[in-house]
């Protein structure tokens, strides 16, 4: 399960990348059907490395997170991940959460600006891939 995960996730990673080489911020401004192919872009890469930092935390019995966060944060004190990937992933599962729960209004330039850091998604699938 993990392998196909990371296989998805490193699939995703390459979709993010052509985004962010072929538009630029205003193009999501003109057009929302590319602002919602962002924001489901991002939901589901954020929530592939979600399941992948649970499904570690349950298979290494590292112990029982409360939520998504604290699953990272399991990674990160057993030395799975380095504490700074591991902050960048809390992150980004904070992104997925106003995704998804709609705590606010998204800020279209800061969603647009996590095209800046795709690399902490290959940093964070270069270290599971040294797990599986």
């Amino acid at each position: 399960m993990i392998i196909d995960k990371l296989k998805r996730l490193e699939t995703n990673l390459v979709t993010l990348k052509k985004i962010k080489e072929t538009y630029c911020y205003e193009d999501f401004l003109s057009d929302k059907i590319d602002e919602w192919g962002l924001r489901y872009g991002f939901f589901e890469t954020i929530q592939l490395i979600i399941d992948i930092s649970s499904s570690i935390v349950a298979e290494k019995n590292l112990g029982m997170p409360k939520n998504y966060s604290e699953s990272v944060i399991l990674l990160i004190s057993n030395k799975y991940l380095t504490n700074d990937l591991g902050e960048q992933i809390i992150k980004m599962i904070g992104l997925r959460n106003l995704i998804v729960h709609e705590y606010g209004i998204i800020d279209l330039k800061k969603l647009y600006e996590y095209l800046n850091h795709l690399k902490n998604i290959e940093d964070f699938v270069d270290e599971i891939k040294k797990l599986v």
